[in-house]
This record gives structure tokens, C-alpha cells and sequence, in this order.
């Protein structure tokens, strides 16, 4: 087992990562300070890996909601349906909330965590790639809104979270891939050698490699760890975590939630991060196109549907969270390993970006 640690004062935190920890008997028993637990988890997850979880801890009061899977249930009637269900078991102050799921099971657990009784106990297990690398670790809680993608909810962090990189073996392939687009973002905005290790390992991340696989959590988890202990609410560097978001969150309202899954919806957007940082003269075009080529060698999409229009994409950018006094701001790349957050985007770029059929086309 592997543990990197959340530096974040009397609120840090460890993230423990290695396989078959959900059937590590102390390790669970220890995440769980008091009598009481909540775990909530999906229909898809819940049959799989809640029987056992139970099982490890022991006597306590445990109490299990499945919910529906999807982004589509992201919504505040879920999230009321999560605090209903602890206030009709009676849970007090000293439970504790587990997130047993994915990224989107992680936000709504979280944000009621954050909420119920002004905030009790959160651990998260995350149980997809995309939730281990990126969603589960940091804070972030949310719900989605008509007006935007994870509008309402509050940072908090969790207490622990454990990524048993073994559950990845029951993930469906869609899903393994929308998770590598977000391990591929870290190596753009921080790590350029990991950037080269994601690629070259490409196939194996694909056909479940354990080793490259485990590898690819812990970068992705110490990478994310470094950001958001230098800015815990995303106020300043944090936000570069959000490359290819802006674009990606655009697609996915406009598109209907859950048309897309989440990092395919990141991986069209760092092309398009890319694209755009290519035409505004900061990044040079061969990187720009090593990063679309990345994306194709994890078998991810590279463009924009085109149910989406591009006028419809400028009107969704205004409830992008990065916005800055009415002004959107973008996150661009000046090399693989370095971005940076702007609102000097010519208009001109951004359209040609946002309408062209082949993103970073050598001829372009």
C-alpha cells in the first residue's frame, strides 16, 4: 500500500492506494471513529463492493443507500434524498459518510457531508478511475445545476480516501478511458515525463496493467495533492487543474448530462485548450498536436459534437466557475508541463477554435 499525504493543516488527510484494500480489516475499521455509518453508493457499485465493506465494520450501526447511477441524478432532489435517508436513521454528529462510487457519487456524499448537522465525518472510495485520480481527492462537492455543471456545493475535505486500484477490474472500458483523460491532464499541466509515461504505456493503461495502473494513481493523486495544498480553495494556482474543463464542462451542459461521461467531455477540451493555445502563438504546434495525439492513443474523442453549436458554447463559458468578474478565463498551455490561467484570448482565436472540423490540423 501506497499513501500520499494532503497537506492541508488540522484538515490534511491520507490517500491510500494499492489493491485489495477493501479487504484490509484494520484499514476500514479505521476510517470510522464512532458508532455510526452512512454508506452511499449506486445501483451499479452497491451489489459489487458494499457487502463487504459492511462485513469489515463490525458492530457498528451501518446503513446503506443505493442511488441511481449516472451524471443525469447529480441534482439537489438526490442530494435532499441523501440527507433524508441520515436524518430518518437517526444519524448524529460523530457518523460518518462514506462514498462508496464515482466521481459523481463522491460529490452528492460529500456535499451532504458537508451540510448535514453543519458537517460530519466523509471518507471516500472511490471506485472508478476518473473518481481515484481526480474527484475524490481535494474537497470539491457539488451538484449540478440547469446553468452549470457542479454550481452548488462546498469545499470539505475528506478525512481519508482509499483507491483500491483492484476495483478498476469490474470498471467498464468507457469508463477506464474517460478516467485516463483526466491522468493524461496531469501530465500537460505539471509533469511532462509523466505525460511521456502515460503515452508510452498507453495500450498496457488500456488493458488494466496492475503496475501501470497503480503508477498512474499515485502521480496523478501526488500531482493533485501539491496543487490544492498551495491553494486548498481555488483562488489562484488551482484553477490550472481545470485544463480542458472549461471547454469540457461547456459540451457536457449543452450536450445533456450524461451523453458524454465526464473525461471525454475533458479530453475533447484539452484538444481544444490545446488548439487554442497553438493559434493564440504559446504553445508550438507540434506540442499542441502531441497532446490531440495522446488523446487518440487512449481511444478518447478530439472534437466537438456537433449537436453542439459553437454560438451555444461562447453562452455556456459565462457560468464557467473560473469566470472573473463577468469575464471568462481559460486555462492554456505554453509546453506539455506548463499552463497557465488567462482572459487574453482574441475573439478571432476562440472562434476559429470553437468552429473549425479538425482541431490542430497540420494545415490549419
Amino acid at each position: 500500500m501506497i499513501t500520499v499525504n494532503v497537506s492541508l493543516g488540522d484538515r490534511s488527510y491520507p490517500i491510500y492506494i494499492g489493491e485489495q484494500l477493501l479487504q484490509n480489516d484494520s484499514l476500514i475499521a479505521g476510517l470510522v471513529p464512532g458508532s455510526q455509518v452512512a454508506i452511499v453508493t449506486n445501483e451499479t457499485v452497491g451489489p459489487l463492493y458494499a457487502g463487504p465493506l459492511v462485513e469489515r465494520l463490525g458492530n457498528k450501526q451501518v446503513d446503506v443507500l443505493e442511488l441511481p447511477d449516472g451524471e443525469a441524478y447529480k441534482t439537489l432532489s438526490t442530494y435532499e434524498r441523501v440527507l433524508d435517508f441520515l436524518a430518518g436513521n437517526k444519524h448524529h454528529r460523530s457518523t460518518t459518510v462514506i462514498a462508496l462510487g464515482g466521481g459523481v457519487i463522491g460529490d452528492m456524499a460529500g456535499f451532504a457531508a458537508a451540510t448535514y448537522q453543519r458537517g460530519v465525518n466523509f471518507v471516500q472510495i472511490p471506485t472508478t478511475l476518473l473518481a481515484q485520480v481526480d474527484s475524490s481527492v481535494g474537497g470539491k462537492t457539488a451538484v449540478n445545476h440547469a446553468s452549470g455543471k457542479n454550481m452548488i456545493g462546498a469545499f470539505y475535505q475528506p478525512t481519508a480516501v482509499v483507491a483500491d486500484v483492484g476495483v478498476l477490474a469490474t470498471l467498464p472500458e468507457r469508463e477506464l478511458r474517460a478516467g485516463l483523460a483526466e491522468v493524461l491532464k496531469y501530465g500537460v499541466i505539471e509533469d511532462a515525463v509523466f505525460f511521456d509515461e502515460v503515452v508510452a504505456g498507453a495500450q498496457k493503461l488500456l488493458q488494466r496493467d496492475s503496475h501501470l495502473l497503480s503508477r498512474a494513481v499515485q502521480r496523478s493523486c501526488e500531482l493533485k495533492a501539491q496543487v490544492v495544498a498551495e491553494d486548498e480553495r481555488e483562488t489562484g494556482r488551482r484553477a490550472i487543474l481545470n485544463f480542458g474543463h472549461t471547454f469540457g464542462h461547456a459540451i457536457e451542459n449543452l450536450l445533456g448530462y450524461g451523453e458524454l461521461l465526464h473525461g471525454e467531455a475533458v479530453a475533447i477540451g484539452m484538444v481544444m485548450a490545446a488548439d487554442l493555445s497553438v493559434r493564440q502563438g504559446w504553445l508550438a504546434p507540434e506540442q499542441g498536436r502531441r497532446i490531440k495525439a495522446a488523446v487518440e492513443a487512449l481511444e478518447l474523442p478530439v472534437a466537438r459534437p456537433a449537436s453542439v453549436a459553437a454560438a451555444d458554447m461562447v453562452g455556456a463559458f459565462q457560468m464557467d466557475k473560473k469566470v472573473l468578474d463577468g469575464t471568462v478565463r481559460f486555462v492554456l498551455a505554453r509546453d506539455i508541463g506548463e499552463v497557465f490561467v488567462t482572459d487574453a484570448v482574441a475573439p478571432e482565436h476562440l472562434n476559429a477554435t470553437l468552429k473549425t472540423d479538425n482541431l490542430l490540423d497540420a494545415d490549419g
